[in-house]
Formats: structure tokens, sequence, C-alpha cells
């Protein structure tokens, strides 16, 4: 058993925050010059090479030929359902903030909560109830100025269309992914699964779109996008070896936190490339209480259950 190091863990837990956390900045900037199905592409591209090398390097890949027709479809299913999370992502940052984005991520830890409960018969306890309680009440606060543009059925309520359900399709992917680690390391199949999701978006995509992005900020930010994936995947995966995961996912349920503090960052610096978000107070702590009630929800019974 991997010994724990609880400080290790800690860095690669926050590595992955930052990672997760900053992704969405760095991609509202590029699908200024490139459209959202072409920057996946790339991501996708990108991420299943860079993990078919460590993989390759470490005599580590995975045998397919082994593979039942039940665990084919499942990474089938994996594969449409992160391609799709990752279109859907892009696509809604076109319409809204990439902070407003995060938070409606976390209904997808939300989600799997309630499918583990209606599906799998799983107990809902009293910080699964408390957290999701928590989590509705942030949502209305965080939307507190917004519930007037979300009814007119304009660009915003578009995009946080968008955003739910890219949510709700990384919960597809997700449970799709649980199914393959009884047979597969996570390595293993987040590798067959970009590689999947390279060949899904490629008809989509315009490679040529890459002679769009010109100076270097956007380079930096379109480099950082491709990166992105295998640094945040790969911490996760190193997090969990060194520290228990109800702990680690308490550092990565605040990535909104983190995104809204990068995007106050970048502004001040940079405030003619980011944007001010567009928040009044009242929906600053109404995503302090998102998160909060994320963590509950996700990890609360395990984070102060008696020993």
């Amino acid at each position: 058993m991997q010994q724990k190091r609880p400080f290790l863990g800690f860095s690669f837990a926050l590595i992955t925050a930052i990672a997760w956390g900053t992704s969405p900045i760095a991609t509202q900037q590029v699908i200024k010059a490139m459209d959202a199905q072409t920057l996946v592409w790339f991501r996708f591209l990108a991420a299943a090479l860079g993990l078919f090398c460590i993989l390759a390097f470490a005599k580590k890949l995975p045998n397919l030929a082994a593979c039942s027709k039940k665990e084919l479809g499942l990474f089938v299913v994996a594969i449409l359902g992160l391609s799709a999370n990752f279109f859907l992502f892009a696509q809604a940052l076109n319409y809204i903030s990439p902070t407003t984005n995060q938070v409606l991520w976390l209904l997808a830890p939300f989600t799997m909560i309630l499918l583990g409960v209606l599906v799998f018969k799983e107990q809902f306890g009293v910080f699964q109830k408390l957290g999701s309680s928590l989590l509705m009440i942030g949502l209305i606060a965080f939307f507190n100025d917004k519930f007037s543009e979300i009814l007119q059925l304009n660009d915003y309520s578009l995009g946080i269309l968008f955003g739910i359900a890219a949510s709700l399709v990384w919960v597809i992917y997700a449970f799709a992914q649980k199914l393959l680690l009884a047979k597969f390391t996570p390595q293993q199949a987040l590798m067959v699964i970009y590689c999947g999701c390279a060949m899904t978006m490629l008809p989509f995509a315009s490679p040529a779109q890459i002679g769009h992005i010109e100076g270097v900020f956007l380079w930096i930010c379109f480099i950082f996008c491709c990166v992105n994936t295998v640094i945040g995947y790969g911490a996760y995966s190193e997090a969990l070896n060194h520290w228990d995961a109800s702990k680690v996912s308490v550092v990565t349920t605040m990535l909104p936190i983190f995104t809204m503090i990068f995007s106050l960052l970048g502004h001040y610096f940079f405030p003619e490339m980011f944007a001010e978000p567009d928040m009044n107070w009242i929906g600053y702590i109404g995503a302090v209480v998102v998160v909060v009630g994320a963590i509950l929800a996700i990890s609360g019974d395990r984070l102060f259950r008696r020993r």
C-alpha cells in the first residue's frame, strides 16, 4: 500500500486545483481566435500523446486486445461523455465567465451523489443533506443579479445551459471510467479515452485555425490549454496516491474560488486582456457557499466522522 505523505499529497492537489482553476481563463482567451471544437481537439491530441509517451516509457501501455465487449462499450460511453463535456464547457465560455462556469461544474459531483442514492441505493447522510441545501442556496445567491438575464433566454442563459449540460455529461464519463478502473489504471484508461476523444472531435475540428493564433500571449494561453489536462489529471492521480481521497476532494472542490482569485489577479495586472468578474458582493458570498456545500456533500461524512 502506498505510504501516505500528507504534504506531498496536498502539494499535488494544489497543483491540480491551480491547473483546473486557471484552465477556463486561458480557454476563454483562445476561443477568441479558434472555435471550441478545434481547441478541444488540440487539447485531447496533446493529452493523448503526452500520456502515451509516459506509459510507453514506463512500459505500462494498456492491452486493448484483452477488452471484453462490455469494456469496449464503457470506453465508447466515456469517450462520448468527455468529448461532450470539454466541448460544452469551452462553448459556454463564449457567453459566461470562467468563474460562473466553474460554479456550475460543481453540479457534477452533486449529481453523482443523487445518482448514487437513486440507482445504487447509497445512504444520503446528514452532511449530504446539509451540503445539498447549501449548494442550492449558494447558487441562488451567486446568480442573484442575473435572474432577469436568464429569464430573457439571451446569450447569458445559453451559456448557463451549456455549463449545466457540461457538468451533467461529465457524470456519464465519470461513471463509465469508474467501472473501467476495475481492469485499467487511471492513466491507462485516460490514455485510451483521450485518443478516442481526439478521433471523435477530429471531423468537427479545423486544425488550420492554429494559424489564427497571433502574439506571444495567445500562444502561451494555447500551449497552456494543451498541457493543462495532462498536468491536472497527472497531479490529481499523484495526490490520491499520497493523501486521503476526501481531503484531496476538499482542495479540488474549491475550483471556483481559485478561478475567481486568478480572474481578479489577471484583471488587476492585465486589465486590457482579462475582464473583471461580473459579480456583486452577494455573488462572491454565493460562490463560497456553493463550495462549502459541495465539500460537505462530497466529503462531509468522511471528514467529520468520529474515529
